[in-house]
C-alpha cells in the first residue's frame, strides 16, 4: 500500500503536469516570436550598420568619417540594447547590461572618440553586421517547421481546393504514393504529426542558436569580467578566512598556555613541594607527613579536574562521541546562570561546524557568567537549508563588543575561519544577543 508521502508526491506531480505543459507552450511562443522578429531586425541591422561603418572607415582620412563611425557605434549599441532585452526570456533570466567605457573628465572630442577605444562598442558593431546569419538560419527552420505542422495537420480541410489537372502532381505522387485523396490526407497528416512532434525542439534550438550568438558578443566580455571579479572576491574571502584561522589558533594557544600556567602548573609545583616536605617529615613526624600526603592527593584531584576542563575546551569528548545537542546540554548544565536551551536533534554535521558552534555557545556563556550580571540566558541552535544559525541572548547589562580587548574578539576570528559570520547586538542596559551563521 502506498504511503501518505507517496500519494502526496503523485498528486503533486499530476497537479504540476498542466503547469509543465503550459510552460512548454509558452516557451514555444516566446522562441517563435523571438526568431520571427529577429529576422527583420537582422536585415535592418545589416542594412544600416554595415554601410555606415564602411562609409565612416572610407571617409575617416578626411575626418568626416569619425562622426559617421561614432553614429554607427551608437546605432549598434542601441540595437544591442534591444537584443539584450529580447534574449532575457529565452534564457529565462534578466541579462545584465555591460560596462561601456566612459571618460568623464575628457574634452568633448575625447568623449566623442571614446567608443573607438571601447571593446564592447566594437563587439556591438560586429553583432550588428553578422547577426543576420544566425537570424536567417533560425528563421528558415522555424517557418518551415511551423508551416509543416500546421499545413500537414490541416491539409485534409483545404487540400481538396488545390488544382488537380493532369500535369499537377503533389508531393505524395512524386514520392510514388497512391493519388487518391484519402492517401494524400493520411500522408500529409503523418507529415504534420512529425513536424508538430519535433516542433518544440527545433524552435528551441533555433532560438538558442540566435540567442547564444548574441549573448557571446553582447554579454561575453561582461560575463568574463564578472567571473574575474567573483574569483577575486572569493580569493579575498579565502585570505580573510585563513588570517582569521591563524588568529583564532594563536588566541586559543595563548589562552591555553595562560590557563595551564595559572592552574595545573601552579598546582603541580605545589604538589612537588608538598611531596618533598612529606618525605622529610616521614622520619621525624609521620602524622604530619600523612597530612601533607593527603593534602597532596587533594591537589592531584583538583589538578586532574582542571586538566579535564582544559581538555573539554580543546576537543570535548561528548561533542565527538554524542554530537552537538548532547554537548550543548552538558554545557548548559555547567553554566552558573539558568540556560533555556533550544537545540533540536538533527543529523551529524561536519566536525569543524559542530566544533565552531560549540565554542560559540561556550564562549558566549562564559562571558555572560563573568560580565553580564544576567539572570537568564536563551540558547538557540537551528539548522536551515543554507547553514546553521546559533543564537545566544541574555537579559544582562549589555555593552558587549567584538573590538580587540573584549572577551568576544577571538570568537569572531573562529567563526570567520569556518566561513561564517558573527553579529553582536548589545546596547548598554538592553542585554546582549549574539548570532552566528555557519555554512554547512
Amino acid at each position: 500500500m502506498p504511503s501518505v508521502n507517496d500519494m502526496t508526491t503523485t498528486y503533486a506531480e499530476a497537479a504540476s503536469a498542466p503547469a509543465r505543459r503550459g510552460g512548454v507552450l509558452r516557451q514555444i511562443g516566446l522562441d517563435t516570436q523571438y526568431v520571427l522578429l529577429g529576422f527583420p531586425l537582422g536585415i535592418i541591422a545589416i542594412s544600416l550598420v554595415m554601410p555606415l561603418f564602411w562609409l565612416g572607415v572610407g571617409t575617416s582620412i578626411i575626418w568626416i568619417g569619425l562622426p559617421i563611425l561614432m553614429a554607427t557605434m551608437y546605432l549598434a549599441r542601441g540595437l544591442a540594447t534591444v537584443e539584450r532585452a529580447r534574449i532575457g526570456p529565452i534564457f529565462q533570466r534578466q541579462i545584465q547590461h555591460p560596462y561601456y567605457k566612459k571618460r568623464p573628465g575628457a574634452s568633448p572630442i575625447g568623449k566623442m572618440l571614446t567608443p573607438l577605444t571601447d571593446g564592447q562598442s566594437w563587439l556591438d558593431v560586429v553583432h550588428g553586421v553578422f547577426r543576420f546569419i544566425p537570424s536567417t538560419i533560425a528563421f528558415v527552420f522555424v517557418v518551415t517547421w511551423w508551416s509543416g505542422a500546421i499545413g500537414g495537420l490541416t491539409w485534409g480541410l483545404w487540400g481538396w481546393s488545390l488544382p488537380s489537372g493532369p500535369d499537377d502532381q503533389d508531393l505524395p505522387e512524386l514520392l510514388g504514393f497512391d493519388s487518391s485523396y484519402g492517401t494524400k490526407v493520411a500522408f500529409y497528416l503523418a507529415l504534420g504529426v512529425f513536424f508538430a512532434g519535433t516542433l518544440y525542439w527545433v524552435v528551441r534550438a533555433s532560438a538558442l542558436l540566435e540567442a547564444y550568438f548574441a549573448k557571446g558578443l553582447l554579454c561575453g566580455v561582461n560575463d568574463l569580467r564578472n567571473q574575474v571579479a567573483a574569483a577575486n572576491a572569493a580569493r579575498e574571502v579565502a585570505q580573510q578566512q585563513k588570517a582569521a584561522a591563524v588568529s583564532a589558533e594563536a588566541t586559543a594557544l595563548r589562552r591555553l598556555e595562560r590557563d595551564i600556567h595559572d592552574g595545573p602548573q601552579q598546582r603541580l609545583v605545589r604538589l612537588a613541594m608538598d611531596l618533598g616536605r612529606a618525605e622529610q617529615q616521614f622520619a621525624t613526624d609521620p602524622d604530619a607527613a600523612r597530612a601533607t600526603v593527603a593534602e597532596a592527593l587533594a591537589q592531584t584531584r583538583e589538578t586532574l579536574d582542571e586538566l579535564r576542563a582544559l581538555s573539554r575546551g580543546i576537543a570535548p569528548p561528548i561533542l565527538v562521541d554524542r554530537g552537538l545537542q548532547a554537548a550543548l546540554t552538558a554545557l548548559a548544565g555547567r553554566c552558573t546562570i539558568p540556560v533555556d536551551l533550544d537545540a533540536p536533534q538533527f543529523e551529524r554535521l561536519d566536525p569543524a561546524v559542530e566544533s565552531t558552534a560549540y565554542f560559540v555557545v561556550a564562549e558566549a556563556l562564559t562571558n555572560v557568567a563573568k560580565h553580564s550580571n544576567a539572570t537568564e540566558v536563551q540558547v538557540s541552535v537551528q539548522r536551515a537549508s543554507s547553514g546553521l544559525l546559533v543564537e545566544v541572548s541574555d537579559n544582562g547589562v549589555g555593552g558587549a563588543s567584538l573590538a580587540k580587548g573584549h572577551g568576544l574578539a577571538g570568537l569572531e576570528d573562529r567563526v570567520m575561519a569556518a566561513g561564517g559570520v558573527l553579529d553582536v547586538d548589545s546596547p548598554v542596559g538592553g542585554g546582549t544577543r549574539l548570532t552566528a551563521a555557519l555554512p554547512i
